[in-house]
């Protein structure tokens, strides 16, 4: 998930005069100027100024707005970097990338008094993503997690297993109450989350834990079958296939739905448009696959990493530490969305108001999956979810032979374009 809020496609004040769609130029700067480019977010400048005032002078962020969706940003960055553009300080970095960016030699790994204060409160989970080979490359801004929204008038307790949320589903369509289980059924980056979800979950993997070879275990086919399990049951609406974060939100939101699995994002809408609604419905964490064991929710969210060709780290490694911070990702969860990296915040007076799931969003926090660390992320989101679409109709035990090999293809950068 990205953010909940609407967001403002600003226009910066400093513009960049691009000779070519590859080696963009970087605006004129003065020596202690450090160049942010993150995705667009609505009050991020706040932070900004304010770490621009604290420093003393020391340092200049300039924030620079990428495009608004992930692809156009991961392909501005890259070209950039692999044309060693020195105009790049900070990176914002989707979860998935750090491992292809770290593996390019584009990011600088975080040491000594750095990487401690990065390290410092931070949760596992968000450190994980921004950890390769061993090596810390990143800082975590933020992170998000999935949680199972439900109708308490409908549901008295939230189901704990997948198969219990469908079975409950399928007796609710038989009362003729509203039954559907609201979900990311596209063939993109959502559907990829529901099935590592599961894989975690059922304590299995797709990729080694080094990131490089294909795997798909059998936790991995209980994954598969889970998925269709659902797609076949009749309990999801007609267009759960093409649905993305904001078609589920709005299936839910209608009333036609019992369930709906998302990120939290989905709270702030409901308080705003269906406020007739907020006392109807619960959260708990994911339904799990086997009784008595939780959950491993998918973790979210985006890193920040200074750029190999920056020409002034220290003061880049600086500004980084200030721009995530804990009063600043307190500020960013309170006006922009985006849960905290750092488990102090979540216990901030003010974030009681703006997330009263904080507890169980903190709890699946604690207990994370996290998508395979790999170079080849990019590769391997584009198989798995042009294999596991439409799910209904998912061969379990056959897809994961066919799976070993494309993975294997993708971890390898064979026949996949990302």
């Amino acid at each position: 998930m990205r953010v909940r809020r609407t967001r403002r496609a600003a226009v910066l004040g400093a513009s960049l005069v691009c000779a070519s769609a590859l080696t963009a130029c970087a605006p004129a700067s003065s020596a202690n100027t450090v160049n942010l480019y993150s995705a667009p977010e609505e009050n991020l400048q706040q932070n900004v100024d304010r770490c621009n005032a604290e420093s003393g002078g020391r340092y200049n962020i300039v924030y620079h707005k990428l495009p608004r969706d992930a692809d156009g940003q991961r392909e501005q960055m890259v070209r950039r970097l692999a044309a060693g553009d020195t105009g790049l300080d900070i990176l914002y970095l989707d979860v998935t990338w750090v491992g292809e960016f770290a593996e390019a030699k584009w990011i600088r790994e975080w040491t000594g008094q750095d990487k401690a204060d990065v390290e410092r409160g931070t949760l596992q989970g968000p450190l994980q993503t921004a950890t390769w080979d061993g090596k810390l490359y990143a800082a975590p801004k933020n992170t998000n997690v999935q949680l199972l929204w439900y109708r308490k008038d409908l549901v008295p307790e939230p189901p704990e297993t997948w198969q219990e949320m469908i079975a409950g589903a399928q007796r609710l369509k038989q009362e003729g109450k509203p039954h559907w289980i609201s979900l990311t059924g596209a063939q993109y980056e959502g559907v990829y989350v529901h099935f590592n979800t599961l894989v975690e979950s059922a304590g299995g993997r797709v990729i080694s834990e080094d990131g490089r070879t294909a795997v798909v275990d059998d936790g991995a086919v209980q994954a598969m079958q889970a998925l269709r399990d659902l797609g076949t049951a009749g309990v999801t609406s007609a267009s759960m296939n093409n649905a993305k974060e904001d078609d589920a939100r709005q299936e839910f939101e209608t009333g036609q739905a019992a369930f709906q699995l998302n990120w939290p994002f989905v709270y702030a809408s409901m308080v705003e448009k269906k406020p007739e609604l907020v006392d109807k419905v619960g959260w708990a964490r994911l339904p799990g696959l086997r009784p008595g064991v939780p959950s491993k929710s998918t973790i979210g969210g985006a890193n920040y990493a200074v750029s190999s060709y920056s020409t002034k780290p220290d003061l880049a490694f600086e500004a980084t530490k200030c721009l995530r911070n804990p009063e600043s990702q307190k500020f960013s969860a309170l006006n922009d969305g985006v849960p905290p990296t750092i488990e102090s915040v979540y216990a901030e007076p003010e974030m009681a108001a703006e997330y009263p799931m904080r507890d169980t969003i903190l709890e699946a926090l604690k207990d994370p999956g996290v998508r395979p660390v790999t170079p080849a992320a990019q590769n391997v989101s584009t198989v798995l979810s042009k294999m596991l679409s439409p799910i209904g109709e998912i061969d379990p035990q056959p897809t994961a032979v066919r799976m070993r090999t494309e993975v294997q293809n993708a971890l390898e950068s064979k026949g996949v374009m990302p």
